[in-house]
């Protein structure tokens, strides 16, 4: 079983190869003539499957094409050797399993009321307690029992591999941590956290241990288990190793079983407060590569990014932590000068993040992915870091059917795994930060939207797409600048400043006065960078993506971030958390008489001024979160603030919130309801000419109305209001069957060729490490490697003659030591540790060398082996 598991990684390490296809004449009935060649493919259909197995079978005789998801070990091992060779198998580190708790009231004494006034005494608030699960878990047990070996242990929010991310990844090490845990060290740590506790004047004589169990009150402590009943294979033998190992320290689990959907309900939609759980365990998407990683770890960590306990919304019980707020604020809105300062906190906040441990990381998978070999001219793109995206839909050389209604036409057939009731588990909700949060949902926003710029899933580099950005006149000159506030030490604090003067006619948006103002000239930026909106995008409803809705998008974020009065009806917390910051950098904008934009602001990206130059010139059409891949036109922004300010035609009160922030109903542009008062507060805009506010200015009563007449014979058409500007559009969702199909949009700006010739590039690939019998101190050990190199994607495998090979070897101490390697020729490398840094190495314990290869700025080929270091 476990060989049949290593024979796919070998398979899929193997040759990718990416191939063109012709065009067609569009399905759609949008009337502009033929489909740009903008995607491989004619037409889409999602489809899914509540059982894995039978899913992987549709995929095995061809009855679909992929499976999107991946698929566990498990049930691959099970295919017999006829049906694997029907297959292609792709594999990507995709997925990790972390462990999340519910620490409410994070304070001592750890007791606090629910909503249904009982005391409760929570062992996952003593923040000792959950750092103990670092060793009371077994990591290499569960990835060598669960996944069949086919992944490795997690501690950090890092992926092993991914660019820069060693540094961090080492801290691990330097706490102590290794991936069999010890048992006896974690009871312990929880026992003496809990002594501590029963020593709290407000705890004694309540919080008690009788005969092993501890209680509170004269009932069991209890630990809330939600164990995720639709993942057999992964989350539910995980759940049962976490429960028992929780028992072993004394406590009680009650378990709770629930499919996806309504465990995450309850997990990032409903009050803490209300005790439905106290620790979850996730399977969470590593995502895409990431050019930079300081989003990334606020998202994992940072409170204000909206992901932990309570998520930011008003009214419910919130996990609060300001310094790692403060760090990551600092880092994602380019507020530090150095690069040293801007790595160091980062690095400061994963040591807060893991000391906290209200999110622990348990293991990276090894994920696999599926398509029938038969039906594709040749293997699918897909990412080295999250396996099949949007880039794999949209590109993927799939044969024509050769008869039925899409007879001779490019028709990809895509299956999902889900359970019963977890389809589109978040709501289609553009503007709040819990909308299109679900994989379902992303696998097909992905290819239906395109972005400003983008993380080339490849390289380590942005490109453009919606917003090319002019590097050659981008301007920088940063400086600290003191903020008129006081540290926690009572020293001055600083913040971003600059001496870029803001001209005359730059603007902001002023959302107590509803309109764009002159910019204070009195004050100063750090960067300032001239972006334009890319020629030739349209909206699927026909209309021409333009200014109008960049200048909808900017004033939309300021409305709904700034809080103007105690009553402002347009503001968001959660919205606000995660966008406030980023605006209040924002110094001015001038909108250029020849349609770009240069925008001053007081961000700076002390690592990479390129990056400053994107992260500032290149503004946005989408409108609320940030961090989703979606964008709809502004009269769908406009009609959805309107109906949750001003109510709807059905009287539904609806919100931006994750279920309606518990007093409403989360808005959706697939939901009948919602949908049909979308339509109603788009015919009343057009009953009274409405002009948005942040428009009054640029636009005529016409222009609103087509556009307003555009939205909604688009939702009348395709039974949705996902209005976007890709290369395929919703053709229409199969509320039965929760099928969805795309077709071809007609006007596309990019060639199909576009997109892939950024990716296309020489990768390397290590084939094999060995290490040294028996390595002693004071003798040098040599290490050998072999390493390949291939044409990313097309990929005939050559010996690496030239390039990067190098050797990484962390400490217990945190100091890395890196050693590079000689060529030897023919793809063969040696790396060699010399004898005297042996001597500093404890004896008997287990190192890892990690080896990287590369060639340029591409992704680099991570490879390890342990050893141990003899007398």
């Amino acid at each position: 079983m476990k060989n049949f598991v290593k024979f796919l990684s070998l398979m899929a390490a193997s040759m990718m190869i990416f191939a063109a296809c012709g065009r067609w004449n569009s399905a759609a009935s949008t009337g502009y003539g033929s489909v740009s060649a903008g995607t491989y493919v004619d037409k889409v259909v999602y489809l899914v499957s509540t059982d894995q197995t039978v899913a992987l079978k549709d995929v095995v005789e061809g009855r679909a094409d992929i499976m999107f998801n991946a698929v566990p070990p498990a049930i691959l091992s099970k295919l017999s050797n006829e049906e694997r060779e029907k297959l292609e198998f792709y594999s990507a580190p995709s997925g990790y399993w972390s462990l999340l708790f519910n620490p409410i009231p994070n304070e001592a004494p750890y007791v606090f009321k629910t909503k249904k006034g009982e005391e409760i005494f929570n062992p996952a608030a003593v923040k000792e307690i959950r750092y103990a699960f670092n060793w009371l878990i077994n990591r290499k047990k569960l990835v060598n029992d669960i996944l069949l070996g086919e992944g490795y242990p997690m501690y950090t929010p890092f992926i092993a591999g991914r660019p820069d991310t060693y540094r961090y990844n080492a801290l691990a090490v330097k706490m102590g941590m290794n991936e069999t845990g010890n048992e006896k060290k974690a009871l312990n740590m929880i026992e003496d956290a809990m002594k501590k506790a029963q020593e709290l004047p407000e705890n004694a004589g309540k919080l008690v241990k009788e005969d092993g169990r501890w209680m509170y009150n004269g009932k069991p402590v209890t630990m809330k288990s939600l164990m995720r009943i639709d993942d057999p294979n992964g989350l539910f033998p995980l759940a049962v190793y976490i429960n028992e190992q929780i028992e072993k320290a004394g406590f009680t689990v009650e378990s709770f079983e629930h499919s996806r959907n309504t465990a995450s309900s309850i997990v990032y939609g409903r009050d803490p407060a209300e005790y439905n759980w106290s620790f979850y365990l996730e399977n969470r998407e590593t995502g895409r590569m990431y050019s930079t990683l300081e989003r990334h770890i606020s998202g994992i960590y940072a409170p204000f990014f909206g992901n932990m306990p309570g998520g930011g919304i008003e009214g419910f019980w919130n996990y609060k932590n300001d310094k790692l707020d403060d760090y990551g604020k600092k880092a994602v809105y380019g507020g530090y000068l150095t690069s040293e300062s801007f790595f160091n906190a980062l690095e400061e906040m994963c040591v807060l993040g893991m000391n906290d441990a209200v999110r622990i990381h348990i293991a990276v998978k090894n994920n696999f992915f599926v398509a029938n070999k038969s039906r594709f001219n040749s293997r699918l793109f897909y990412g080295p870091a999250d396996g099949f995206n949007g880039w794999t839909i949209r590109f993927a050389d799939v044969k024509p059917d050769k008869d039925g209604i899409n007879k001779g036409k490019k028709v990809l057939r895509v299956l999902q795994f889900s359970s019963k009731d977890s389809l589109f588990m978040s709501e289609w909700n553009p503007i709040g930060i819990q909308g299109f949060k679900d994989r379902y949902s992303l696998a097909f926003t992905g290819v239906l939207t395109d972005e400003g710029y983008f993380d080339n899933p490849v390289a380590r580099n942005t490109e453009f797409a919606m917003f090319p950005v002019d590097f050659s006149n981008a301007a920088f000159s940063p400086k600290l600048v003191a903020s008129g506030k006081k540290d926690e030490n009572g020293d001055d604090d600083f913040i971003m400043g600059g001496d870029i003067l803001i001209p005359d006619d730059a603007v902001v948006y002023d959302t107590a006065l509803k309109k764009w103002v002159p910019a204070d000239t009195a004050e100063k930026a750090a960067s300032a960078a001239t972006g334009r909106l890319a020629s030739g995008y349209y909206w699927h409803h026909g209309f021409p993506v333009d200014i109008n809705d960049v200048r909808y998008a900017l004033a939309f974020a300021y409305e709904w971030a700034f809080k103007d009065g105690e009553k402002d009806p347009y503001y968001d917390r959660p919205l606000s958390n995660i966008t406030l910051s980023a605006l209040k950098t924002i110094k001015g904008v001038k909108f250029n008489t020849d349609g770009s934009f240069t925008t001053y602001s007081n961000y700076f990206y002390a690592p990479d001024r390129e990056n400053t130059a994107v992260r500032v010139g290149s503004l946005t059409i989408k409108a609320g979160n940030p961090d989703i891949k979606t964008s709809v036109p502004w009269e769908i922004y406009e009609a959805l603030s309107e109906m949750v300010v001003k109510g709807a035609r059905s009287g539904i009160a609806y919100s931006f919130d994750k279920n309606g922030g518990g007093i409403g109903v989360e808005v959706s542009l697939k939901s009948p309801d919602c949908l049909s008062d979308i339509k109603a507060k788009l015919q009343e805009f057009i009953a009274v000419k409405h002009i948005p506010a942040s428009l009054r200015d640029f636009v005529t009563e016409n222009y609103v109305i087509q556009r307003y007449k555009a939205s909604i014979d688009f939702i009348e058409k395709y039974g949705n209001a996902y209005i976007s500007t890709g290369p395929l559009m919703f053709e229409r969702i199969e509320p039965t069957t929760s099928s969805v199909i795309l077709t071809g949009f007609d006007r596309y700006p990019y060639d199909k060729e576009h997109f892939p010739n950024f990716f296309r590039m020489d990768l390397t690939t290590i084939d094999s490490i060995r290490a040294p019998a028996a390595p002693f101190a004071g003798r040098d050990a040599v290490f050998e490697v072999n390493v390949s190199k291939y044409n990313y994607p097309d990929g005939e495998k050559k010996d690496l003659d030239d390039g990067k090979v190098e050797g990484r070897i962390y400490l217990a101490s945190g100091e890395e030591k890196i050693y590079h390697a000689k060529v030897l020729g023919r793809g063969r490398f040696i790396i060699t540790v010399p004898g005297y840094d042996l001597t500093s190495f404890e004896k008997g314990i287990e190192y890892e060398m990690i080896v990287s290869s590369s060639i340029a700025n591409e992704q680099p080929s991570y490879k390890s082996v342990s050893f141990k270091v003899l007398k």
